[in-house]
């Protein structure tokens, strides 16, 4: 479990295919603490550490990993944002994150509000969002403040711009979308209650 709090900016270095499977070495500040074995988010998705030297570690994305996320289209020099598994017992600043991304989102609209942005994102009008609630953007927490059916919009401050991937992010970026567990979980349940 995550909190969507997002802890460092990995870069990638190296990427190697494998069959289906594609491993790639990320170097960050975090990096050189991590276990093999170990979960860490990467732009939102639970990723295992398979490998760790210095300051670079590995991970491995498998063929449905690569369907339902972004990662397929990241490269060398890519900025990944980074967060270590909660620890029970700490302050969930965020809310709760499995890292288990349910889709890939766009971003349709970019307004600069003079010292915040506003960002807008598609995605498939099968997951609903729902204003004030939370959304998990490439990993990073996040507070609707406009949901429509296949939309909705975030406004961003200064501080998560620039500690985050969102200062790459313009029209047209792919991100990682993972929607509220609770969420999720009454509208499985209503789908299920219909004849």
């Amino acid at each position: 479990m995550f909190t969507g709090i997002i802890e460092d900016i990995g870069e990638v270095r190296a990427i190697q295919k494998e069959g289906g499977n594609i491993h790639f070495t990320i170097a960050s500040a975090l990096s050189s603490g991590f276990k093999i074995d170990q979960s860490v988010a990467h732009n939102g998705c639970c990723l295992t550490v398979v490998s760790q030297h210095d300051d670079q570690h590995v991970v491995t994305a498998i063929q449905e990993t690569l369907i339902k996320t972004n990662l397929g289209s990241w490269q060398v020099g890519s900025k990944i944002n980074m967060e270590r598994c909660m620890q029970l017992g700490g302050r969930l600043d965020g809310h709760l994150v499995q890292g288990h991304v349910d889709c890939v989102g766009k971003c349709t609209e970019l307004l600069d509000e003079n010292g915040s942005w506003r960002f807008t994102f598609s995605h498939p009008d099968s997951f609903v969002t729902v204003e004030k609630g939370s959304i998990t953007v490439n990993g990073t927490s996040l507070t609707v403040v406009d949901a429509q059916k296949g939309r909705f919009s975030v406004c961003i401050i200064p501080y998560t711009y620039e500690h985050t991937n969102f200062h790459q992010i313009e029209v047209g970026t792919e991100v990682n979308l993972e929607f509220d567990i609770i969420g999720k979980y009454v509208a499985r349940y209503l789908v299920l209650q219909q004849p």
